[in-house]
């Protein structure tokens, strides 16, 4: 049985008349999380996380029409049986699981393995097939335990106080998780965020996830010294106008990429840390295994290389999801 197909749209379940976070406008969209790439405006009817509401809204509007369901909470939509289960990627972040006439389909949307105190973890869920990501699908991305990266930040943050520290990372998702991982380490220091950083972590605060003392920069007086600050901005604020603000600062980018030697030369970057919303490559093959799934389908990043690794070494049958009719 087919429960899902690749439509111009997007994965569409002909059961449930629904598209996965479809890239059109589309009557009923079922959305895994509220990254835009995931999210996008103009449809008829949306369906995701109670989480993601917050975040959705202010990105795709206050009047838009959302039904959203808590974790593991079971709905029928059409002819199909539909849940959300937790990816552990950003906070309201869910695989989409689907049930058709017995048979279980999960797409995991963007999910990570290791722990993050900023958002659910990730939750197994069993299925006849899985739809995988593959962003970081090379046997050279691993990652460091959250703790490990939090105090590495402190190290550089406290190593250089005649300076603004800037720290660039994606405003949702990356930068609460900086904020919440310093805090589990004991951190109580107040860090300054960028206005676009700022509008999102209101939402993982009205959450009650815990997190580091935060306020605007544009809070602080202009004749304010910066000097001894660690900021958050996102990267496109990266030699932009705003950077005015901060003279001689010592500055840095957290991303998976930076575990590319030479990422962060080209990118301009003093100091990298290797920090992912994305599982690595140890965490793609370990969900395929726990899912127990019969066939897997692989879309984004590495899609060939995790199709052909599942295939020729672990004996699972897979393919990129372009093989999916």
């Amino acid at each position: 049985m087919t429960v899902l197909v690749n439509t111009a749209e997007g994965l569409y379940c002909p059961a449930a008349k629904a598209w996965i976070d479809p890239h059109r406008p589309v009557q009923r969209a079922l959305i895994t999380h509220a990254h835009a790439d995931h999210a996008r405006p103009g449809c008829d009817e949306y369906w995701s996380t109670s989480a993601s509401e917050g975040i959705l809204r202010q990105r795709l509007g206050q009047t838009i029409n959302l039904c959203t369901l808590n974790y593991g909470e079971q709905q029928s939509i059409g002819d199909a049986q539909v849940s959300f289960h937790s990816a552990g990627h950003v906070l309201g972040s869910a695989q989409i699981r689907l049930e058709v006439k017995g048979e279980v389909w999960v797409v995991t949307g963007d999910y990570k393995r290791c722990s993050d105190p900023s958002c659910a973890p990730f939750e197994s869920v069993p299925c006849d097939v899985l739809i995988t990501e593959a962003t970081f699908a090379l046997p050279i991305y691993r990652w460091s335990d959250g703790a490990t990266l939090a105090r590495n930040i402190q190290d550089w943050w406290q190593g250089d106080r005649s300076r603004p520290s800037l720290l660039f990372c994606y405003a949702f998702g990356k930068a609460q998780r900086i904020l919440a991982e310093l805090a589990a380490i004991g951190v109580d220091e107040e860090v300054l965020l960028h206005g676009a950083v700022e509008t999102v972590t209101r939402h993982y605060r009205d959450a009650a996830i815990p997190m580091v003392p935060s306020r605007p920069v544009s809070d602080i007086p202009r004749k304010e010294s910066l000097a001894g600050r660690l900021v958050l901005a996102p990267p496109s604020a990266h030699r932009s106008s705003w950077m005015r603000r901060f003279p001689s600062p010592q500055t840095a980018f957290a991303s998976g990429w930076m575990a590319v030697r030479g990422a962060r030369r080209r990118k301009g970057y003093e100091r990298g840390f290797v920090l992912s919303d994305h599982a690595d490559w140890q965490g793609l093959i370990r969900t395929v295994k726990d899912s127990r799934a019969k066939q897997v389908y692989v879309t984004h990043g590495q899609n060939d290389v995790l199709a052909r690794y599942l295939m020729e070494v672990e004996g699972i049958q897979a393919a990129p999801l372009a093989a999916l009719g």
